[in-house]
């Protein structure tokens, strides 16, 4: 019962973190948007006069979702239809179980991994949920009976197929560096320093690695460069047939998705929940001094530092999302298998060729 009830408590941890995040970031996207093109941005919803500069909307739009007509075409698969939106949104959640927010919690002598599912394979288990997290966009394509709708299903499918083969293999070079898959592993060993001084973060082994997870995990979300299964230019996308909440769900999922890379991106490259110098004791600096901390001050630390990151990254792929225009479908799949693809295995041979120079 004690570990099932330790587990609930991870589990509502992470969840309250990811869906306030997501839904801080449905207001973030806004006024973000706002400052890049110069203008105020969402700001009429108040409460009792108070605007909050426009935090309100956020409840604005939950209201508005949940009590708009769910309609449903007569020409769709009405249980495949309801059930694809919560398909998209559930496996997008459960990539957050084997991210590491902190190494242990000792309370009252017991040792408490801060992370739901303590898995030595956790990059595969996140490679299936997104995987999974696909057939709801699929699916919902599928069973609106429209035209529209289904070929924004299948661009949907084939440039998670395209940009998920390039986004693993891109990783493949961090596992060679750290020796492991699991994920608590790969940040631990981002804990040492390189010269004595550097810390030994995937973005300095993995510069290359990097930059093509960024711009393969972009795609992953399905944003903008990247919302070609969704381009209301040309085809309106999979969830044209949506409304209320069901569409609200897989709006959702774009903002989940985009966390879940960004913490992703924050645990594999910038050292998770690492702080240069801090070890389970407290700061231990190079030229000698030291700074002693109690272990509860420690896990606070490695909490808000991997936060902090994520924070970033979600600012960084809005900013990106604002900032260029969508690629044609022609340009997004010679990116995808021209470009990215090619880098990425050259970046396999090269890691393997300076690992085994160095041994």
């Amino acid at each position: 019962m004690a570990e099932a009830g330790i587990a609930l408590i991870k589990i509502a941890v992470v969840l309250g973190f990811v869906l306030n995040l997501a839904a801080l970031l449905t207001w973030a996207e806004r006024k973000q948007s706002a400052v890049i093109q110069d203008r105020i941005g969402a700001n009429r919803a108040s409460v009792f006069g108070l605007r909050l500069f426009g935090l309100f909307h956020i409840a604005a739009d939950a209201l508005k979702m949940l009590t708009k007509e769910d309609h449903v075409p007569q020409t769709a698969e009405k249980f495949i239809h309801g059930a694809a939106p919560f398909i998209s949104f559930f496996f997008a959640l459960m990539g957050f179980a084997v991210i590491p927010f902190g190494d242990v919690l000792r309370v009252g002598g017991r040792e408490i991994p801060l992370r739901i599912l303590d898995l030595n394979i956790g990059i595969l288990f996140i490679f299936a949920a997104i995987a999974l997290e696909i057939y709801g966009s699929v699916l919902a394509g599928w069973s609106s009976g429209s035209h529209y709708a289904t070929l924004g299903g299948m661009r949907g499918s084939v440039q998670m197929f395209s940009y998920e083969i390039a986004w693993g293999v891109s990783l493949l070079g961090i596992f060679m560096v750290y020796d492991s898959l699991d994920l608590n592993r790969v940040v631990l060993r981002q804990g040492d320093l390189l010269w004595g001084v550097l810390p030994k973060w995937g973005i300095v082994t993995q510069p290359l690695g990097f930059l093509l997870f960024l711009a393969a995990g972009m795609a992953i979300t399905k944003r903008v460069p990247f919302d070609l299964p969704e381009g209301e230019s040309e085809i309106i996308g999979y969830f044209v047939e949506y409304s209320g909440m069901k569409f609200g769900l897989f709006f959702l999922t774009d903002f989940v998705l985009t966390i879940l890379i960004s913490a992703l991106l924050a645990t594999l490259f910038f050292g998770g929940y690492q702080l240069p110098y801090l070890e389970p004791d407290g700061f231990r600096f190079p030229w000698g001094a030291t700074w002693s901390l109690d272990h509860y001050t420690v896990v606070f630390l490695q909490f808000v530092a991997l936060v902090l990151k994520i924070v970033f990254f979600c600012w960084l792929l809005l900013a990106v999302r604002w900032t260029y225009p969508r690629f044609r479908y022609d340009q997004l799949m010679d990116l995808g298998w021209k470009v990215l693809f090619p880098l990425a295995v050259a970046n396999v041979i090269l890691t393997g060729l300076v690992l085994t120079l160095i041994e």
